[in-house]
C-alpha cells in the first residue's frame, strides 16, 4: 500500500493551499498555473452537464496530498492502535500487563 501512496505523492499534484473546499481545483490550478476561479468556474459548468463530477472531486479529495504530503486515505486505512513496540506490547492488548484472570 506504500507504493500506491508513494506514486500519488509522485505525480506532483497537491491540494492547493488556496482552498474554498477540499483544495482540489486550487490544486489542479497551481498544477496549470492558471487562476484558480478559472478552474471553479470550469468544474461548475462541468457540474450542470451529465457526468460524475462531483465524486471526481471527491475521490481527488482523498487521494490527493496536501501541501504537507498527507494522503486522507492514507490515514484511513493505516494500521491504528500499533504502537512502537508492535502489538501487544500497548496498554491494550495481550502483552498489557493487567491484572492475570
Amino acid at each position: 500500500m506504500d507504493k500506491f501512496f508513494d506514486a500519488l505523492r509522485g505525480i506532483g499534484l497537491k491540494r492547493g493551499p488556496r482552498r474554498v473546499l477540499g483544495g482540489v481545483l486550487g490544486g489542479i490550478a497551481d498544477k496549470l498555473n492558471v487562476d484558480p476561479a478559472f478552474v471553479r468556474i470550469v468544474f461548475l459548468v462541468l457540474c450542470l452537464l451529465p457526468g460524475p463530477a462531483v465524486l471526481v472531486y471527491v475521490a481527488g479529495w482523498i487521494l490527493l496530498p496536501d501541501q504537507d504530503g498527507r494522503i486522507i486515505l492514507e490515514g484511513w486505512v493505516a494500521p491504528k492502535g500499533i504502537g512502537p513496540g508492535g502489538p501487544g506490547s500497548g496498554s491494550v492488548g495481550p502483552g498489557a500487563g493487567g491484572p492475570a484472570m
